[in-house]
């Protein structure tokens, strides 16, 4: 058994990734501020932002999941990711442990067709800048031989359990389970790419137990091809038993909410993953692992008996 660390470990991935570690019985390790109690793994209080905190709690890891969030604030990403990338890349080095870095797709852009690995950095938001600056990070530690890590590609996710960082989990299946109509920003008649969550945790296992893994990045299991927004509702609404009934909200309505919400003020600048096709291809990582990702049809069905059971 190796000991399996979890930088940010009381969120969604964590939660996901936990079981999977447990049924393959690996040591687990929960790192964060206030690391929640789970049974059978050992807890370590740190903040990401102190580099002492860090390499004491990484201490004697195999590897190192970084899966932490932090307020979604273009201002604190700029003040924070950085710092945070650059203590998990020196605790790994103390620890001569492996980093698994579960990474967004916003240092992307806007992009005319699928999303692969080799896509370009290309920002069209301040955040994406931010997370542009800290993957060049830990690529260019990568390449000089500082650190083995890979790193681990996600856009938004659903699945059982997920309910308020899911955007499907809001707009979608707890405005269905209220009887309510399901919401849908900007433009539901485009393809939208989403990972599941159950397929995210298990590649992430894979990413880090594979030596072949390592030093590269790879985008998590996402089928193909895309559904656009219509479809997706259409799916939930039979899986859950409602009326299939779609509520588009307008950009203009989103930038009017943002005056009074801090977070959707934030997320606005991302309004174009909504507004034109977002495709991502996980082709790279199914044929390196032979892995098949959980259909929309599948992964809905079961997202939608959760939040009925719930």
């Amino acid at each position: 058994m190796a000991l399996h660390t979890l930088i940010g470990a009381n969120g969604t991935i964590a939660n996901a990734l936990i079981p999977v570690l447990q049924a393959n019985q690996q040591t687990i390790r929960l790192v964060s501020r206030n690391p929640k109690s789970v049974a059978g793994a050992q807890t370590a209080a740190a903040s990401a932002l102190h580099r002492d905190e860090l390499i004491q709690a990484v201490a004697g890891s195999d590897v190192v999941y970084l899966l932490i969030g932090i307020d979604y604030n273009a201002d604190v990403w700029q003040r924070d990711w950085p710092l945070i990338m650059q203590n998990t890349i020196a605790a790994c080095q103390a620890a001569n442990a492996k980093l698994i870095f579960f990474d967004d797709v916003y240092m992307y852009g806007r992009v005319n067709g699928p999303i692969t690995e080799e896509t370009p950095y290309r920002p069209s938001s301040r955040k994406g800048k931010v997370r542009a600056e800290v993957a060049t990070m830990l690529q260019q530690a990568m390449k000089a031989g500082k650190v083995r890590a890979s790193i681990a590609r996600a856009v938004d996710f659903y699945g059982p359990g997920v309910s308020d960082k899911s955007a499907p989990g809001i707009y979608v299946f707890s405005n269905l389970k209220k009887g309510n109509r399901a919401q849908w920003p900007i433009n539901a008649n485009v393809p939208r790419s989403f990972n599941y969550t159950p397929d995210a945790a298990q590649a992430l296992y894979l990413l880090a137990t594979r030596e072949e893994a390592v030093g590269q990045v790879w985008h998590l299991p996402t089928p193909q091809p895309a559904l656009t927004g219509r479809e997706f509702v259409q799916l939930s609404a039979r899986a859950m038993n409602t009326p299939n009934k779609l509520f588009v909200l307008p950009k203009w309505v989103l930038k009017v909410i943002g005056w009074l919400n801090p977070f959707m003020k934030e997320a606005y600048e991302m309004n174009y993953q909504d507004e034109f096709a977002f495709q991502f291809d996980s082709s790279k990582f199914e044929r390196a692992f032979n892995y098949t990702p959980t259909s929309y049809e599948e992964g809905i069905k079961a997202t939608a008996a959760w939040f009925q059971h719930r």
